[in-house]
């Protein structure tokens, strides 16, 4: 991982916000990360969802892929060892329910010790890593 002022996770939502114009975050989250050094890591699930809603545009997800090849986010690797990781969490979020892409940003945080994410989403105030510590969403919604 580089080292920048800040390492965090970020979840799809405000990828989607920041290369889609007209998201109802666009603006407040442009503002947000542009006001800060953030240094951003998250994981093929994310960006995944973040490319399947940006579907609606070929040029937003080129933009967002050129963004990624050009270092905007780190790719964590997920592998067949944290399924069970992965399952275990879904099992416990059941209520929420808690997606592939969530789990694995969980799995992340575990694995990097990265602590802070930047998430549209309420569910990670929600979430806990091994030893029930909070991954704190630093996005002031």
């Amino acid at each position: 991982m580089r080292s920048t002022n800040t390492t965090v996770l970020i979840d799809a939502g405000p990828l989607i916000a920041l290369f889609d114009g007209s998201d109802a975050y666009h603006q407040t989250v442009a503002e947000f990360l542009a006001t800060k050094d953030f240094f951003f890591v998250s994981t093929v699930a994310v960006l995944t969802e973040t490319s399947a809603m940006l579907r609606f545009s070929v040029n937003a997800q080129l933009d967002f892929y050129r963004w990624v090849m050009a270092n905007g986010v780190e790719i964590f690797a997920i592998g067949q060892d944290d399924m069970p990781r992965i399952v275990e969490l879904c099992e416990k979020y059941a209520d929420r329910p808690m997606d592939f892409a969530d789990a694995t940003l969980v799995v992340a945080a575990e694995k990097t010790g990265i602590r802070e994410i930047i998430s549209i989403d309420s569910d990670f105030d929600v979430y806990r890593v091994v030893k029930k510590e909070r991954i704190s969403n630093i996005f002031q919604r």
